[in-house]
């Protein structure tokens, strides 16, 4: 089966403000032409490198085409080949503007352009991003923790990009404890263990009694932000337990 590109960025952003660019965006753009077989996926990410480029755009949306680019299988030859190809007809400061985001993700570490799109992420919101999360060897990707109140009621924004998610695990105690999760940013899931996962968008509450096995994460393609707020309990503490799978994580949409 073919790989069909799925998109939320449009509602994410601007399904209240402008639901019908929104559509536009998410089930036109990418839900039909992205997904129009005529052109493989490869070709089309250098076709809408080469547009942007061509048009001067050099922000958050260019570097995550260029990273698009790179996971449909253009390498870091191939990429240069064609900044430098389009440097002659589009000219040459845009071409120095596109190698800086170009470097940045075909570097291991991620470099310029994870940055970039980091910080148009983090505009959309209203709580910090942060730093990267100190309990990131319980998370499978990049995740980020801002401390929002450590008075009265704990709570933390915890930010995930796009494909992140968190290991299962569980809030114990033995009265009370718990926690709650508020969607502030992007679109995730939450799943206890033995149920279907839950879809989680902006405005989006779950509350999550001690003791009950779960994960939580950004849906594909897409970063996520939530609000984890700690509700007090007796012997309060958390167990990691096992990554969420693959093969589960790919089945979400």
């Amino acid at each position: 089966m073919a790989e069909r590109i799925t998109q939320t960025a449009g509602r994410d952003a601007l399904g209240d403000f402008a639901p019908e660019f929104a559509h536009y965006n998410d089930d036109v753009l990418f839900g039909e032409n992205w997904n129009n077989g005529d052109i493989d996926l490869k070709t089309r990410c250098i076709i809408t490198v080469v547009a942007l480029m061509a048009s001067g755009i050099t922000d958050s949306s260019l570097a995550y085409h260029l990273q698009n680019a790179k996971a449909r299988g253009v390498t870091r030859e191939e990429i240069a080949a064609v900044i430098t190809h389009v440097a002659f007809y589009a000219g040459w400061p845009k071409a120095w503007a596109v190698f800086n985001l170009a470097k940045g993700v075909w570097d291991a570490e991620g470099g310029d352009a994870a940055q970039s799109a980091k910080d148009a992420y983090a505009a959309s919101i209203f709580f910090p991003v942060g730093e990267p999360n100190p309990f990131g060897q319980y998370f499978t990707g990049q995740s980020y923790l801002a401390s929002v109140s450590t008075e009265q009621v704990p709570m933390f924004n915890v930010t995930f990009e796009p494909g992140c998610r968190n290991f299962w695990h569980a809030h114990h105690a033995t009265k009370g404890g718990g926690q709650v999760l508020v969607c502030v940013g992007g679109r995730g899931y939450y799943q206890e263990r033995g149920f279907e996962p839950v879809e989680m968008v902006p405005g989006t509450v779950v509350n999550i009694p001690a003791n009950v096995e779960h994960w939580h994460g950004a849906a594909p393609g897409s970063w996520f932000s939530h609000l984890a707020i700690e509700v007090e309990g007796e012997n309060a503490s958390t167990e990691w337990l096992e990554p969420v799978s693959d093969e589960d994580y790919g089945k979400l949409e």
